[in-house]
């Protein structure tokens, strides 16, 4: 029985669909391959989940060890499927850290074109060149990019949100690129500057800032996440802002040759004075936002936004998003940025106000 239980690498139990296994390079060919998974069959990494994994099993041999996915236990050819998806991507993402980190130079082709900038392939993954670090030659000539080869550096990089930012300019114009580093080193957080939108993103929009160093202005530009944009919600960052607009950015963050801005807190937070203008059975108007299980989401004011819970509306009420309603605050949690409606009925049913 030992024998056996050692010719099936102790396990008898069948594999399961999303199951880690490790399994040993046996076999590799151009279009798959095959694993040891230690069991009576042999795993098999083909088609789809061969090419995600492409790059990585480039820098496999025969016997090099893996940790992979089961998507199929068994085919009826006696395979296991195996994924080697998450392995591949801990594979590459050590790559781009260490191509960031040693501002090493690397070929990407350019898969689109848009007016912020272009993404391109880098090792299998997406990163995004602002316009606004092409050389002159392409930015000028940005629509003609797409399927072509660039070389360029990773100036900027964050695994948790798979964002890689990289910049041509950074090889080709270096005495342009020391002269803004030297300008973001003269940077200090919590100053105010005056930019310009240059580039929108999913991950948030870019702003040109211009820096006195010496007797120069340089302009640099910084990154504006998302949750930076603005107090209030929003679905769209184009409802908030839009390429060319004026807008005051506060500095957030200074990291070496790199520099974090953010909108909203070069604005007051509208909750500072909330305390002063909000008081307990206080009537006013305001907009439905979201509905949800619990109740109404209204906007009071840009940044300031209401509970109306699902007990405080009558059955009979219809309630949708966009609507305006008369309420009243039942109550108000200043740190907590927390406050409590009611709904100011015309009719008053027994509890209501």
């Amino acid at each position: 029985m030992e024998d056996v239980l050692a010719s099936l690498g102790g396990r008898l139990q069948p594999l399961k669909k999303g199951q880690v296994v490790k399994g040993k390079v046996v076999e590799k060919n151009s279009n798959s391959l095959v694993l040891d998974i230690g069991g009576k069959s042999l795993g098999l990494v083909a088609e789809k989940a061969f090419i995600e994994a492409k790059d990585f099993v480039r820098h496999l041999e025969v016997g090099d060890e893996v940790e992979g996915k089961v998507l199929i236990p068994e085919t009826p050819d006696g395979y296991t499927i195996i994924s080697l998806r998450d392995t591949a991507k801990d594979f590459i993402w050590k790559k781009i850290e260490k191509a960031f980190e040693n501002q090493e130079e690397i070929t990407a082709l350019v898969k689109s074109v848009s007016s912020s900038g272009v993404l391109v392939l880098v090792f299998g993954l997406t990163g995004f060149v602002p316009k606004s670090h092409l050389t002159e030659k392409n930015d000028s000539n940005i629509n003609s990019l797409s399927g072509k080869k660039l070389i360029l550096k990773i100036i900027d990089i964050d695994k948790d949100t798979n964002r890689i930012i990289l910049s041509e300019r950074a090889i080709y114009e270096k005495e342009e690129m020391e002269a803004k580093k030297k300008a973001i080193k003269n940077l200090n957080e919590g100053e105010i500057y005056n930019g310009v939108v240059s580039g929108i993103y999913d991950f948030g929009v870019f702003v040109r800032i211009p820096v006195s160093v010496g007797k120069k202005e340089i302009e640099v530009e910084g990154l504006v996440r998302v949750s930076e944009i603005s107090w209030e919600k929003f679905k769209k960052i184009e409802d908030v802002v839009k390429e060319g607009d004026k807008v005051k950015v506060k500095v957030i963050e200074v990291k070496e040759d790199k520099f974090a801005l953010s909108i909203k807190q070069a604005q007051k937070d509208p909750w500072e004075e909330a305390a002063k203008k909000y008081v307990p059975e206080m009537k006013l108007e305001g907009e439905i936002v979201k509905i949800s299980d619990f109740g109404a989401f209204i906007v009071l004011e840009p940044g300031i936004e209401g509970l109306l819970h699902i007990t405080k509306i009558p059955p009979a009420t219809n309630l949708k998003v966009g609507d305006r309603v008369n309420v009243y605050i039942d109550e108000i949690n200043i740190p907590e940025k927390r406050i409590s409606l009611g709904l100011v009925l015309t009719s008053k049913p027994v509890g209501y106000k």
